[in-house]
């Protein structure tokens, strides 16, 4: 299992990864992919959408079971991947190369409390 140290990390296995401009790239990590098994269906949020810290925004589904997908930080959703929705199956083949949305935070420094790659990789044991 993968955990690329230039990425931020939840405790509930979505990866983030901080843009030139900015914005936030969010997807699900490879941990999050293997437990979750083939991946069959995705629901993301739409751009424009203000989303708080914590909320379920988006949904993934597997042919195991459906799980929520929480928004690391607060801010305003700026795109999502119509790629992922189109593929589902995409992010079984790259976790962190298949990004599901993108988020322009509300307080950039927010992404500092968020868990390194070793604080993941303790966190999931």
């Amino acid at each position: 299992m993968t955990i690329p140290a230039n990425l931020r990390y939840t405790a509930s296995h979505e990866w983030i990864r901080t843009e030139a401009d900015g914005t936030l790239t969010i997807g699900v990590t490879d941990h999050a992919q293997e437990a979750l098994g083939d991946v069959v269906f995705l629901e993301l949020p739409e751009a424009g959408r203000v989303v708080a810290a914590g909320e379920a925004i988006a949904v993934i589904e597997s042919v195991k079971a459906a799980s929520d997908i929480y928004a690391p930080i607060a801010g305003e959703i700026v795109g999502a991947n119509q790629d992922a929705i189109d593929a589902p199956e995409s992010v079984n083949g790259d976790a962190y190369g298949t990004w599901l949305f993108k988020i322009k935070p509300a307080n950039a420094a927010d992404v500092d409390a968020l868990l390194d790659a070793a604080g993941y990789e303790a966190a999931i044991g």
